[in-house]
């Protein structure tokens, strides 16, 4: 079985990070490939941002879909563009927020979740809605460091984490959701800290997305997932309608 975890970023260190997360929770006879675009942000942190990884996101899919992989992990906390990756893939397609609010679901009454920066929180919310976990939620907390600086030591990245996990914690939830596939090395530091479940969504959508594959299913394709209609592209975009 092939899984190839797509960061929709272009930051390669952070692209090996999330490669390495997948492959530590993936079973025999699975390979996991990490990738990232050719083209796009150095890392999401806007709506602006997500918009324009989403080409990127969706041609690695394409490049995917002609390699014969078997599923596919978004590997950023916006889940970008997975309605449309699902219409081009044949296999499963997970979204790393999808599947790390899933898995607090099952952990717990209630979890909380720790972001980036203050600015994608509002982004948060709407996927917990979108999901159906709103009610579960008890607070998504930032801890406003950039994407870029997570593993970066003089950052005190770390340390921030795990005190915004303790609050979330403090706060009545039974389990912590980590918004950032950046923080997914140090997943397990942060759970020890504060000894209380943490859950970090690239590894959840690998083992679900392997499931998924060993389980024989795939995303229905009869209505809204069904393949997009071919069509003439234009400008920047000209070599996307023959993706379709």
């Amino acid at each position: 079985m092939r899984i190839r975890v797509v960061n929709p970023n272009t930051t390669t260190s952070m692209t090996r990070t999330v490669g390495a997360a997948a492959s530590a929770v993936a079973g025999p006879g699975t390979i996991v490939e990490a990738v990232n675009p050719t083209m796009g942000p150095a890392s999401i942190e806007s709506h602006y941002e997500e918009a324009l990884a989403v080409p990127g996101l969706l041609e690695q899919i394409a490049i995917g879909e002609s390699d014969g992989v078997d599923a596919y992990v978004v590997a950023c906390f916006g889940d970008p563009g997975l309605d449309a990756a699902r219409e081009l893939a044949t296999g499963p397609v997970i979204g790393i927020a999808e599947a790390g609010f899933h898995a607090a679901a099952m952990l717990g009454r209630r979890f909380g979740v720790v972001t980036t920066l203050g600015r994608t929180v509002g982004r948060a919310h709407e996927l917990a809605d979108r999901y159906g976990f709103a009610p579960l939620v008890t607070e998504i907390r930032a801890c406003e460091v950039p994407v870029l600086e997570l593993d970066d030591p003089a950052s005190g990245a770390r340390a921030l984490v795990i005190e915004e996990c303790r609050a979330v914690i403090a706060g009545g939830a039974d389990a912590v959701v980590l918004g950032c596939a950046g923080m997914a090395d140090f997943c397990s530091e942060v759970s020890r800290a504060i000894g209380a479940p943490v859950v970090d969504g690239v590894s959840a959508a690998t083992v679900l997305a392997e499931s998924l594959v060993r389980l024989g299913l795939s995303t229905g394709k009869h209505g809204e997932y069904a393949s997009p209609p071919r069509k003439q592209f234009t400008g920047l975009l000209q070599d996307f309608g023959a993706v379709a």
